[in-house]
């Protein structure tokens, strides 16, 4: 290298600090001062890790004084360039010396950095124009959104949310029975509208018992990080903005909150949403007199939200007016009139028992004939004979055209057990003990001391004698000494190993103590789950309980075991004592009856005989018929005979025919409501919401897709490349550790004490403790993002060793992005993704890349050093600044003929929904004019952006023969 005085360089390794000045020269050392940052290094004169600034004609540079000069020439004299010129603000010819550049000039574009030396190295280059690759493949990937989830593959899942998901502003009221996972649906509904841009600001607002469970359910399936709002939260944020609801994006907060402080509920109004979701939605009671409070507060939410999901296994729970007002938030100009509905809804009836007959391919009787004609108009009869004739396609197309126009169709959305496959049967175990003394003596106590107490308090000490122990031995009494179904446990968990269990019981207090017995008694390996513990600490048990070698062989919980979490990898449940609620118990079994549970459900319930817990044990097996069936007359059951239980369990004793005669009552009126839910089931509305089994393809092509090698290996390859530290955890997780190598001071998502990951699906269900990185997971979005938005790899060198070809033959590699800037929320991307566009130029600028694929030519390229890199790049300048012109035409003539064809699918896509909801809309009212006026809107706006759309060069690649 020969120095000068005054001359300029760039640090290799230290690109930030600006242009540099040679300031001195002492001996075989250089000091370069960087004015822009005011840092000086010194550095050795033959190693120094500096490139020589040189400008070439054509360029446009800028000086210190801040006037721009085109450069015409470029001469040299002692040692230092000198750039003649005009000023571009006044035409003066003019004459530049290096020494007075610009001290802040960045080599932001590919080319002035391969120019001025900084080249970076072969891999990046390599994963800059692969990461172009996943992205505009993931632009266009109809599963966007729908792969991240940590959930099974569940096809009315997906075809719900893909369903939802992908409509503008989406109202909709999901009525899923217990179990079959309205919370999944709704996020990947939100999922979807957020990765998508449809969607940026979101409210959920649930009861407050639930906040927890939803706030972890969204972190620990989606990534999607909300905020609880409460008094406290409110107060805090009051400090930074005069609307607490504008300082954060996604928002959880409870409908008691909302219902009770009008104060916040006030700012709630007046935020900016684009959607709400509503859990328990059963809770907003109605009449036309008489609307609760909570109806009226997401009533009032509901006007200015653009998008509205209501959710609830119990749609007629609070009676069939309440369900009318629920549509009535959804749509209320369709449904503004109760008596309307009625009518209508008789209407809807016909149409749902012709389409049964259909389905059942039994005979249409002349009404339902006379129904199908009024609605499906002169279609009807060519259909109707291909039924008659046995005609599948007939049928299928009938089928398909009755789901689009069905009355509540496209806004009510109800799966039920019954229409869907895949649950495993449920078979109870019981095992009556007799109570201890030790026990029965607490309660001679208690009753001698008088229990005047209210009858609900007195049922909860009669069903959990170990607490009323505890009251006169204190926490550290012995009970598990001698309560017989200890014992019991023990002796369940020796006679099934390895087999897991999940054992699940009321109280924290009872978990603890239970696994202090197991550990002391018999060494028994046991992970505890309870409130008392941090959400880490519950992910450590979860995961030890979930892993196959040297794991737990049972999980103990407390009532919150029941909730947000699933371990259908266990198939035995220990039900330690009953919940009074029957939703509890519902929900506790529903942690392994789930959709992918390989084998049948063994419950069982150890129960002290001739006490309140066998008649709670009678009252749910013989009554409610909840063990062994979804209990989903249980809530209406409860609250007509809640009270006459109660009293038999605050009595304390077994009390025979009493209990009978309730038993036999309630089961009398659990078969009758039975056979009204079955008599009343609307099949076409449950195979509208299945999806009619058109969402197979979906489970397959996800499947696939989590199977493939392409993201782990894309994903290992960044890693490596960016110096995150990867350590082996299992089978098929990783640990990834920050270092202090990194290129960035951060990488997404990656926290400093490291995060063990995954990428496979099943590993992820099992332990909820490693992150689930799939293509929609925001590290790998982030991780994209962040190298394509950087000049990370954008100007490289390498050589290509072929005797074939004459050394120092060149190549440029120019890779541009074609690319439209326009709002998230137009979602332009499907139509027009930022398109990379490669070219590979020999000298004479004809363009190969269409014979010369990038994977199979970069196999035969070779690395070059930095120092080699700029000798080629210098001794070739003059030849590579007429390529890169041509370069740009030709890129010109490919972002032409992707205008084209981004308008074309546009058009299409647009033009047939836009025709098939205006054909819809003629029979079927729920079509709302908003959703036609934002196809029309939005076919308009992306001709626009389309039209505006630009092509720039991204990355450059000098390829030189060598032999």
């Amino acid at each position: 290298m020969n120095f000068s005085l005054g001359q300029r360089w760039i640090s290799d390794t230290e690109s930030d600090l600006g242009l540099g000045t040679v300031v001195a020269l002492e001996g075989r050392q250089v000091s370069i001062l960087f004015p822009a940052s005011g840092e000086n290094r010194v550095y050795a004169q033959s190693e120094a890790p500096v490139t020589r600034v040189k400008f070439n004609p054509g360029d446009t540079i800028r000086s210190a004084d801040e006037w721009e000069l085109e450069v015409s020439e470029v001469t040299q004299s002692d040692g230092l360039y000198t750039y003649v010129g005009k000023r571009l603000d006044n035409d003066e010819p003019v004459e530049l010396k290096e020494t007075f550049l610009d001290h802040f000039i960045k080599f932001n574009k590919p080319q002035d950095r391969l120019f001025a030396g900084q080249v970076d190295r072969f891999d990046r280059y390599t994963l800059r124009y692969n990461t172009w690759q996943h992205r505009y493949q993931r632009a266009q990937s109809p599963l966007k959104g729908l792969i991240g989830q940590r959930a099974s593959l569940i096809e009315h899942q997906l075809h719900i949310a893909r369903e939802v998901g992908q409509r503008f502003a989406p109202r909709v009221l999901l009525s899923d029975e217990v179990g079959l996972g309205k919370t999944i649906e709704a996020g990947m509904i939100l999922h979807q509208q957020l990765l998508t841009g449809r969607a940026a600001r979101v409210l959920i607002v649930v009861p407050e018992n639930l906040q927890h469970q939803w706030l972890v359910e969204m972190l620990r399936r989606f990534n999607l990080q909300f905020a609880i709002f409460d008094e406290e939260r409110c107060a805090e944020a009051y400090a930074d903005s005069p609307n607490v609801f504008e300082t954060e994006q996604l928002v959880l907060t409870s409908l008691e909150f909302l219902t009770k402080k009008k104060r916040w509920f006030e700012q709630a109004t007046l935020a900016d949403w684009d959607l709400m979701v509503v859990d328990e939605a059963h809770h907003l009671s109605w009449s036309v007199d008489n609307p609760s409070t909570e109806y009226q507060r997401i009533e009032e939410l509901s006007r200015d939200i653009a998008g509205l999901i209501l959710l609830t296994a119990t749609p007629d729970q609070l009676g069939h007016q309440s369900h009318f007002a629920r549509l009535k938030l959804l749509d209320p100009d369709r449904f503004y009139d109760y008596d309307a509905f009625v009518a209508q809804e008789s209407h809807y009836q016909d149409i749902a028992d012709a389409a049964n007959s259909v389905l059942q391919e039994q005979a249409l009787s002349t009404e339902q004939q006379q129904v199908l004609t009024n609605l499906l108009g002169s279609e009807a009869q060519a259909l109707l004979a291909g039924i008659a004739r046995g005609d599948e396609q007939a049928k299928a197309s009938m089928l398909e055209q009755l789901l689009d126009r069905h009355g509540t169709g496209r806004i009510l959305f109800r799966n039920s057990r019954s229409g869907i496959s895949g649950y495993p049967e449920r078979i109870l175990h019981t095992y009556p003990m007799a109570m201890p003394s030790q026990y029965q003596t607490a309660m001679n106590v208690m009753g001698s001391l008088g229990s005047s107490g209210p009858a609900e308090l007195n049922a909860m000490r009669a069903l959990f004698p170990e607490k009323m122990f505890q009251e006169f031995e204190g926490q550290d009494s012995s009970w598990t000494q001698f309560d017989p179904r200890v014992q019991w446990l023990i002796d369940t968990l020796n006679a099934n190993k390895p087999q897991k269990m999940l054992v699940i019981c009321a109280k924290a207090e009872t978990a603890l103590s239970l696994e202090q017995a197991l550990r002391e008694r018999e060494g028994i390996k046991a992970a505890l789950f309870h409130e008392g513990m941090s959400i880490i600490e519950r992910d450590r048990a979860a995961a030890f309980f979930a892993d196959i070698e040297d794991s737990a062989q049972v999980l103990i919980c407390s009532e919150i075991g029941s909730e947000g979490r699933n371990f259908q990898f266990a198939h035995h449940l220990v039900l330690f004592d009953l919940p009074l609620n029957p939703d509890l118990l519902e929900q506790r079994i529903g942690r392994l009856d789930r959709i992918g549970q390989s084998e049948d459900i063994k419950i069982h319930v150890p129960y002290f005989q001739h006490t309140a817990q066998d008649t709670l044990l009678q009252w749910y097996h013989h009554g409610l018929n909840a063990f062994e069936h979804t209990a989903s007359t249980g809530h209406i059951l409860n609250q007509e005979f809640g009270d006459e239980l109660i009293e038999l369990l605050a009595d304390g004793s077994y009390q025979d025919e009493p209990l009978q005669a309730l038993v036999q009552r309630v089961h009398a009126r659990y078969l009758a409501l039975k056979a009204q839910m079955e008599s009343g089931r609307d099949r076409l509305l449950e195979l509208h919401s299945s999806g009619q089994g058109q969402s197979e393809h979906l489970v397959q092509d996800i499947n696939a897709l989590d199977h493939s090698f392409e993201l782990p290996s894309y994903m290992i390859n960044v890693f490596d490349i960016w110096g995150v530290n990867q350590e082996d955890k299992g089978e098929n997780s990783i640990i990834l550790k920050p270092t202090e190598h990194m290129l960035g001071a951060t990488f997404p998502c990656l926290k400093e004490e490291g995060i063990s990951v995954t990428f496979d699906r099943d590993t992820a269900l099992a332990q909820e403790d490693l992150h689930f990185i799939s293509w929609d997971h925001p590290m790998v979005e982030g991780a994209m993002e962040m190298i394509c938005d950087d000049d990370f790899g954008t100007a490289s060198v390498a050589l290509f060793k072929n005797k074939k070809l004459p050394a120092g033959t060149f190549f440029v590699e120019l890779v541009y992005i074609a690319e439209a800037m326009a709002p998230k929320s137009l979602q332009l991307g499907r139509y027009l993704p930022p398109t990379p566009i490669r070219l590979l130029l020999d000298k004479g600028g004809n363009d190969l890349s269409a014979n010369v694929a990038f994977d199979t030519f970069n196999q035969q390229l070779n690395a070059v050093g930095r120092q080699t890199a700029s000798k080629l790049v210098n001794a070739l300048q003059s030849a590579i600044h007429p390529l890169i012109e041509q370069g740009n035409e030709q890129a010109q003539v490919h972002m032409e003929q992707l205008r084209e064809q981004a308008k074309q699918s546009m058009h299409q896509a647009l033009d047939t929904e836009l025709t098939r909801l205006q054909k819809l809309k003629e029979i079927n009212p729920n079509i709302r004019d908003e959703e036609l006026s934002y196809y029309r809107d939005n076919k308009q706006q992306m001709d626009d952006y389309i039209d505006k759309a630009k092509v720039k060069l991204d990355a450059i690649r000098l390829i030189v023969v060598s032999h």
